[in-house]
């Protein structure tokens, strides 16, 4: 739980955190160490200095160390966990659903589990839906559209295979689709990542939710045209929001257009653990005010009740999680508790 200055309760959803395993010993090749240094270096040039973490940690960290991070020094108080398999650069799977399963079952009603899948698999796709609905109970995946398979380095969310499987997730009730549409990670393309498919599947599948990581950065702009008329699409702050520290101007400029065209009812907080841990990042959101020409420019504010929207209600809202009853359980030390 996230106590403001005033001594006020907020509660946080994390909606975009990883357990991953980068490490030497799982990279396939020289991708995977890629994939993992390129993560490093947005680690190492947007976090405070005394938030950097060892290379070696950073690349694969305990199931302790992250909700110790979380939850402990952290102020969250539930986080998403997005699976990315990446398995053409690692061994094991760079975060599969299994791997963050495993460890949220030590931590019982801390963690959002979310699933993944590649359209390009086909009927394999469609059978793997089915088990991790079965197997997990998922409400969510992230889909990761550059990610290579073979001889194809990326698919679009129109291609007729990812239409077969968002027809499925919506009639299992898999209903929000979390997309990586914004930076690209070497050595993934950058076009592979470009929002201009979010529209069409959007407007084609009214019963799901398009949460768009990283808010389509570089292409905010685009991102923000479609978002304001698809009912369905959200944003999402990771990546965004640790500019707060080093380019808090840019942050400023970014967030003003979000509330503008997009609102504050559908943008999400989310650390992008383990590449910043949420302490710091919630602290300055929470304490960051819009500037006054950006204010009358756009004519939006950074209020807290917006706040208190995008770090966690709204994210409550789209898995359907009880806050009141959440917070019961803190109060009680059910989840100390479950971690043992």
């Amino acid at each position: 739980m996230f106590i403001t200055p005033t001594g006020e309760e907020v509660f946080v959803i994390d909606g975009h955190t990883h357990f991953w395993d980068g490490s030497p010993a799982n990279q396939l090749n020289i991708h995977g160490k890629q994939f993992i240094d390129c993560f490093y270096a947005y680690h190492s040039s947007l976090s405070p200095k005394d938030k950097l973490w060892p290379k070696e940690q950073f690349e694969k960290y305990s199931a302790e160390q992250m909700y110790r991070d979380l939850f402990v020094d952290g102020p969250d108080d539930m986080a998403i966990v997005q699976s990315t398999y990446l398995t053409e650069f690692y061994k094991n799977g760079f975060n599969t659903i299994d791997r963050n399963a495993e460890m949220a079952k030590k931590y019982k009603d801390r963690f959002i589990v979310n699933g993944a899948f590649d359209p390009r698999d086909g009927e394999r796709a469609l059978e793997y839906i089915h088990y991790m609905k079965d197997t997990f109970g998922i409400k969510g995946v992230k889909l990761y559209t550059a990610e290579w398979k073979g001889e194809s380095r990326g698919w679009k969310l129109t291609d007729p295979n990812a239409y077969r499987c968002f027809e499925l997730c919506q009639k299992l009730g898999i209903t929000n689709i979390h997309v990586h549409k914004g930076p690209t990670i070497i050595p993934l393309d950058k076009d592979a990542f470009d929002v201009h498919d979010v529209d069409h599947a959007a407007t084609d599948f009214q019963g799901l939710n398009f949460i768009i990581e990283h808010c389509g950065l570089p292409r905010l702009d685009d991102f923000c045209w479609i978002a304001v008329q698809e009912t369905n699409v959200y944003g999402g702050l990771a990546v965004a929001l640790p500019f707060i520290h080093g380019r808090p101007r840019y942050f400023a400029e970014v967030i003003s257009e979000l509330l503008f065209w997009v609102g504050e009812d559908k943008i999400l907080f989310g650390s992008d653990y383990a590449i910043w841990t949420p302490r710091w990042l919630v602290e300055k959101f929470w304490n960051f005010e819009l500037p006054e020409d950006l204010k009358q420019e756009h004519g939006v504010d950074l209020t807290p009740q917006a706040k208190k929207k995008i770090l966690g209600l709204n994210a409550a809202r789209l898995y359907g999680v009880d806050v009141e009853a959440q917070k019961a359980k803190l109060a009680n030390g059910a989840y100390t508790a479950a971690a043992g």
